[in-house]
């Protein structure tokens, strides 16, 4: 299901300040080169993260979900003057291309690739957190949640990617795929959370904003 027609989102990305050359470069790779280039952030979901960034100038942002390192580059873009970004990936066949373009941006000594279960690296960083951003496996958002809870100072963010699930999210449950049951279920547990305050935006595939009280 089509959830943002394609004419409305054309008319907004001709209004939104246009991609780097190294972010539109990337883009191309990983459509021309990795296998379900649908997971890339892109352009108006990349400019919404640098954006968000700016505003809040996070110290220390964490990153659940790599991929091809689109959406890094775009948050670590807010970064305070010595900020750091931890960023984690399962798949160390893309670590290459990330790392590529993360020197090419001069963001090597500002990014560290983390390539492993996030489940097993998000307790040993030692740091409290002003920004997450979740992109992952749908089904461990939860787990992901409550690990980084604790690390997230008061006041901070955490953006949690493809809520709406390709609009799977309203049809009924017998049409649901499992990865939209585990999106439901995730909104569900957040705004449940007298500790946070939500806001759900319709931008590409779903962004959930969660604000720690």
């Amino acid at each position: 299901m089509e959830v943002i027609p394609q004419e409305i989102q054309a008319f907004a990305e001709k209004y939104t300040t246009p991609e780097t050359d190294l972010l539109y470069r990337l883009h191309r790779e990983t459509y021309l080169k990795v296998e379900q280039p649908h997971m890339l952030s892109g352009h108006l979901q990349g400019r919404f993260l640098t954006m968000i960034s700016q505003m809040i100038r996070p110290k220390r942002i964490l990153e659940i979900g790599t991929y091809t390192g689109y959406s890094a580059i775009c948050l670590a873009q807010g970064l305070a003057e010595d900020g750091h970004l931890h960023t984690i990936d399962m798949n160390e066949e893309l670590e290459a291309i990330c790392a590529k373009y993360v020197a090419e941006a001069g963001l090597e000594s500002r990014i560290t690739q983390h390539i492993g279960k996030a489940a097993g690296i998000i307790p040993q960083l030692d740091e409290v957190f002003d920004l997450v951003f979740i992109d992952a496996d749908k089904a461990g958002y939860g787990g992901y949640y409550d690990m980084i809870w604790e690390k997230l100072r008061p006041g901070g963010f955490i953006l949690a990617d493809n809520i709406l699930y390709h609009g799977e999210v309203v049809l009924a449950e017998s049409e649901q795929s499992n990865n939209a049951k585990a999106m439901i279920r995730f909104a569900d547990k957040a705004i449940s959370d007298d500790r946070a305050e939500t806001l759900l935006l319709s931008l590409r595939d779903g962004v959930l904003m969660i604000r720690k009280k």
